[in-house]
């Protein structure tokens, strides 16, 4: 075995599968970089998920926000990102945020674009269109993984880290909208016992399901055709976006050095797992059916870094 791999195999026998709960493919796939690259994901995602589960949390204890709440949900979004451009004195939250993205060159726009979809969940109770979901994505979606993509894509020359020379938001859209797809899915029983809904209005009409109907199969009630019938739309589209994937990867991979070529096989890989598990036919599409377990996580990824070959 090259030194490399044993390398790899030395650094996916430190990870604790079992231990990783929020945004585990991300950051199971980042304990791949260089330890400082690691530690700037974490950052990053530990601030996204703290809007993220704020307005998540809350409706899953009350189902929607009311209209006259609503301007304290968006006046803490708004503070949030302000946090990254108001100066602040003996604010170690903000010290931490901007040192990173200083130090690794991150462009505002990913925090941006993530903040404009959580004022969209703020505003709305889901997606009356399919378009209006994939444009939502853009933020909700796109935008971490264009994090991830940028930290992983950055070059370090004389000490400094340079932007990533391909554009970031292009080869992080597929993956993304592939990945998010997956994702309605994978955690739809889930979704929908928190009062979450992910699946546009004009599908559910066009396949004649209601939010009741989701409901209902969510908490075990037979799957319906119908609701197969809109599942394999979403899986099809989910299949699309893969293909689009495994092209985007075969352009910039030849750009990346051989430990961030096998960060972006793995993160692609494990929700690649997802995805093969979705059986639109016999499946009952429950938590326990969709997630891989930590011991199969930690075997795709294992299979990952054996077969990697660098390009």
């Amino acid at each position: 075995m090259n030194p490399q791999k044993e390398e790899f195999l030395k650094i996916f026998a430190s990870i604790e599968f079992d231990k990783i709960k929020d945004h585990p493919n991300i950051l199971i796939a980042a304990r791949f970089w260089s330890h400082e690259r690691y530690c700037a994901a974490k950052i990053f995602y530990r601030f996204m998920r703290k809007i993220d589960d704020m307005i998540d949390d809350y409706k899953a204890s009350h189902k929607t926000i009311a209209e006259n709440e609503r301007d304290g949900f968006i006046s803490k979004v708004n503070e949030s990102l302000n946090i990254i451009i108001r100066s602040e004195e003996c604010n170690p939250l903000q010290q931490e945020i901007i040192h990173t993205i200083e130090k690794f060159s991150m462009p505002l726009w990913p925090l941006e674009d993530f903040a404009r979809s959580m004022l969209y969940d703020i505003n709305n109770d889901g997606f009356p269109t399919l378009d209006s979901f994939i444009r939502y994505s853009g933020g909700a979606s796109v935008a971490p993984a264009s994090v991830f993509v940028h930290l992983n894509g950055l070059s370090h020359q004389d000490g400094k880290y340079e932007p990533p020379v391909f554009n970031v938001r292009e080869a992080a859209t597929p993956c993304a909208l592939f990945s998010y797809l997956v994702h309605i899915i994978r955690d739809f029983q889930k979704d929908q016992l928190n009062n979450l809904n992910y699946f546009a209005d004009d599908m559910l009409q066009k396949f004649r399901l209601s939010r009741f109907d989701l409901k209902e199969i969510a908490y075990g009630h037979p799957v319906p055709d119908n609701f197969r019938h809109m599942i394999k739309e979403y899986y099809l589209l989910a299949d699309n976006y893969r293909i689009k994937t495994y092209e985007m990867l075969d352009k910039i991979l030849p750009l990346h050095t051989p430990r961030y070529q096998l960060s972006l096989m793995i993160i692609f890989n494990l929700y690649l797992m997802v995805f093969e598990r979705i059986d639109v036919e016999k499946g009952d599409f429950r938590s326990t059916s969709l997630n891989p377990t930590p011991e199969e996580t930690r075997q795709r990824v294992y299979e990952t870094i054996v077969h990697f070959a660098s390009r």
